[in-house]
C-alpha cells in the first residue's frame, strides 16, 4: 500500500511554501519523494524550508517568484526544469486575508476600497490559482501527465463574516478548479483542491488569539462550530497533499474538493 502514495520521480511546484502551511506541505511532499521546487518572494522564508526538507535527506530547491506576475512565473518554469525536471505537481498555496478588505464597525462592506478589493483578488484568486495554472497547466497537458492541487477554504463554501474579499476570491478558486478538471481530464491532469478549516498562521493569529494567547471571540466561535472543538494543525493537511499529487493514489479523482476542516461545513446548529 505504501506505494500508492510514493511521490519519488514526481517534481512538485509548492507556491506559497515561505508560509506556515504551505512550508509544511513543502516538506510532506518531499517528505514522499518528490523533488520540490519552492516558490515564493521571501527569499529568506523559502531557503529555510528547503533547509528544513534537505535536512532530512529530501531534495529541493528555492526560486524566487511573484505568482501575480505571469513573467515571473514564466522566469521561474524554465529555471525549474533545468534544475529538477519537468513539473508534474502544482500546489496553488498562495493567498490570505488583507486587514485592508475586512469588514469592521469603522470599515463596513460599502466603504472598501476598490483598489484594495481588486489586490485581494489579485492575491487569492489571480496568483492563488490561475496564473500558475495558466503557466503549468498547458506545459502538463501537453506531457499527458499531472496534479494540480489549489487551496480552497471553508469560505469557499460559505462566506466567513468580515472576510468578505477573502471569501469571493476562494469561493472563484472553487469554481475555477472545477472548470480546469473538466478542461483537461482527457489530457492527463487533474486538478482538486483541499479545503482548510482554521489553522493558526501569520495572517490570522491576531484574529484568533489575543495578547495574553488565550483564543479571542472570535476564535471561541469557530472553536463552538467546529466538532472537533480544535484547530487544525499544519501537519494535518499533508496526506490530503500526498493522496491528490500521487498519480496512483487518487488517479481517478478530479474536480474534487478534499476537506480538512475538524468537520466545519457539516455543522449547521
Amino acid at each position: 500500500m505504501t506505494a500508492l502514495f510514493d511521490l519519488t520521480g514526481e517534481v512538485a511546484v509548492v507556491i506559497g511554501a515561505t508560509g506556515v502551511l504551505g512550508g509544511a506541505l513543502a516538506e510532506g511532499l518531499a517528505d514522499a519523494g518528490a523533488r520540490v521546487a519552492v516558490l515564493g518572494r521571501n527569499r529568506e522564508r523559502g531557503e529555510a524550508c528547503v533547509k528544513r526538507i534537505v535536512e532530512k535527506n529530501g531534495q529541493a530547491q528555492f526560486f524566487t517568484a511573484d505568482a501575480s506576475d505571469a513573467e515571473s512565473l514564466s522566469t521561474a518554469h524554465r529555471e525549474i526544469e533545468k534544475a529538477l525536471g519537468a513539473p508534474t505537481v502544482l500546489l496553488n498555496g498562495a493567498g490570505g486575508n488583507d486587514p485592508k478588505v475586512t469588514v469592521t464597525a469603522d470599515r463596513p462592506f460599502e466603504k472598501i476600497a476598490l483598489e484594495d478589493w481588486r489586490a485581494s483578488f489579485d492575491m487569492n484568486l489571480v496568483g492563488g490559482a490561475f496564473l500558475p495554472c495558466q503557466e503549468f497547466g498547458p506545459a502538463m497537458a501537453t506531457r499527458g501527465r499531472g496534479s494540480i492541487i489549489n487551496i480552497a477554504s471553508v469560505a469557499s463554501h460559505l462566506p466567513v463574516s468580515r472576510v468578505v474579499a477573502y471569501s469571493a476570491a476562494k469561493a472563484a478558486v472553487l469554481n475555477l478548479t472545477q472548470f480546469l478538471a473538466r478542461e483537461w481530464a482527457t489530457r492527463g491532469v487533474r486538478v482538486n483542491s483541499i479545503t482548510p478549516g482554521f489553522f493558526p498562521a501569520e495572517q490570522n493569529r491576531a484574529l484568533l488569539f489575543n495578547s495574553d494567547g488565550t483564543p479571542s471571540p472570535r476564535a471561541q466561535s469557530i472553536l463552538g462550530h467546529t466538532p472537533m472543538a480544535r484547530f487544525g494543525e499544519a501537519h494535518e493537511l499533508v496526506g490530503a497533499a500526498i493522496f491528490l499529487a500521487s498519480h496512483k493514489a487518487s488517479s481517478f479523482v478530479t474536480g474534487a474538493d478534499l476537506r480538512v476542516d475538524g468537520g466545519f461545513l457539516s455543522q449547521t446548529i
